[in-house]
C-alpha cells in the first residue's frame, strides 16, 4: 500500500484543521468510544451533522461523534485507509480505486441510483452537438470519481476510444475555472457543481447517465471498525435514513441548509437535490453486480493496478 499520512495530510490541505481530528492527535485507544466520520460540502453526511441527530442517537450508547470534511471522495478514503476516519461517502468510483490500492473498506449501504445527477457539460456556444464530436477534444474531469465512468460509458457508447480524448484531470474548481476560460471543450462534472454550471454560465448536456451508469452514493467503513462496532455502524445508517425521509419531504428546506455549506445559492441547490434519490438501503446482489461492472471496465482499461472482487468488500446485513 503506498498511501501514507503526509500524502493525506497535502490532500486534504483544504480541510487541515477538520483533517487533524484524525491525524493530529494520538491512535484510537481500545476505550474511545467515538465514530470519526468524514464528510463532503454536498450531500446527506453534512445534513446529518448539522441536524445533530447522530449524536443524539449515540449519547446513549456512550458514544460521541468526530467530523472531519475532505473535499472529493478520494482523499476521504485515503485518510479512512490510514485510520484516520472510521466511516464516510463517496461516490462509485473512489472505493474500487481504494480497494485496489489495498484500502481494507467495507460497503455498508448505498443510496438509489441518481443518473441525472452528473453529466458531460459544453459551454453554452459550443458548436459540438454529440458524445462522438469530443474525439481529439479536451474533456475535464476529476480523477477516479464517479464522472470518470460516465466518461468510459458514454465514449463506449458513441464508439469513440478512450484514447481518442484528451482527458484533464482537475478537481471541481479548478475545472470550472478552466470551462469558464475556454481553456477545455467539455466538462464531466456532478452535483451541485453540475447544477451550478448550468445555471450560470448556461452550460448544455452533451449527455448524462440516464441510460449510461446509475451513480449511486455509497457509504462506507474501515472494515475494522465495522466488524468490531457494528451497532454503532448501524445507528448511523438509521440516522442518514431519517435525514433522507426529511430531505425528500422538504427538498427547499435541505437546499436552504446547503446553500451556505458550498457557497452556492439553495435556488441551485435545489436543482440538484431534485435530481438525487433518497432512501439508504443495504448492497443487494444487483447492485454489487453493477458495481463490479465499474471495476471491470476499469481494469480493462489499464486504471487499476490489480482486478478486485466487490462482493468480498461488502458487509453483510444485521438483523
Amino acid at each position: 500500500m503506498t498511501i501514507s499520512r503526509r500524502r493525506v495530510l497535502a490532500a486534504g490541505a483544504a480541510g487541515t484543521a477538520a483533517l487533524g481530528l484524525g491525524l493530529g492527535g494520538p491512535a484510537r485507544a481500545a476505550d474511545d468510544k467515538v465514530i470519526r466520520i468524514g464528510f463532503q460540502k454536498y450531500g446527506t453526511l453534512i445534513l446529518l451533522k448539522a441536524k445533530g441527530s447522530l449524536e443524539e442517537r449515540l449519547k446513549p450508547l456512550g458514544y460521541r461523534v468526530a467530523w472531519s470534511e475532505f473535499p472529493a471522495g478520494p482523499q476521504l478514503l485515503e485518510a479512512l485507509n490510514v485510520g484516520a476516519i472510521d466511516f464516510g461517502s463517496t461516490g462509485e468510483a473512489p472505493p474500487i480505486f481504494a480497494q485496489a490500492a489495498g484500502a481494507d473498506l467495507q460497503y455498508v449501504a448505498h443510496e438509489p441510483p441518481a443518473p441525472r445527477g452528473e453529466a458531460i457539460l459544453v459551454p453554452r456556444a459550443s458548436p459540438l452537438k454529440s458524445v462522438a464530436e469530443l474525439k481529439g477534444k479536451k474533456v475535464a474531469l476529476n480523477k477516479g470519481s464517479n464522472v470518470h465512468y460516465l466518461l468510459v460509458k458514454a465514449l463506449e457508447q458513441a464508439e469513440v476510444p478512450y484514447d481518442a480524448v484528451e482527458k484533464v484531470f482537475l478537481a471541481p474548481a479548478d475545472a470550472r475555472a478552466a470551462f469558464d476560460g475556454g481553456k477545455i471543450d467539455a466538462w464531466a462534472i456532478w452535483d451541485p457543481f453540475q447544477a451550478a454550471a448550468e445555471v450560470a454560465t448556461g452550460a448544455r448536456t452533451l449527455v448524462n447517465g440516464e441510460g449510461l451508469v446509475p451513480n449511486h452514493q455509497f457509504y462506507l467503513a474501515a472494515r475494522k471498525f465495522s466488524e468490531s462496532h457494528g451497532p454503532i455502524v448501524d445507528a448511523t445508517i438509521a440516522a442518514l435514513a431519517e435525514i433522507d425521509r426529511w430531505i425528500a419531504a422538504n427538498p427547499q428546506a435541505a437546499a436552504d441548509q446547503l446553500g451556505p455549506a458550498t457557497g452556492i445559492p439553495a435556488s441551485v441547490i435545489r436543482v440538484a437535490v431534485e435530481r438525487q434519490a433518497y432512501g439508504i438501503r443495504s448492497l443487494s446482489p444487483a447492485v454489487v453486480a453493477e458495481q463490479q461492472k465499474i471495476a471491470d471496465a476499469f481494469f480493462k482499461l489499464g486504471l487499476l493496478a490489480k482486478p478486485v472482487v466487490i462482493a468480498e468488500f461488502v458487509r453483510k446485513p444485521t438483523g
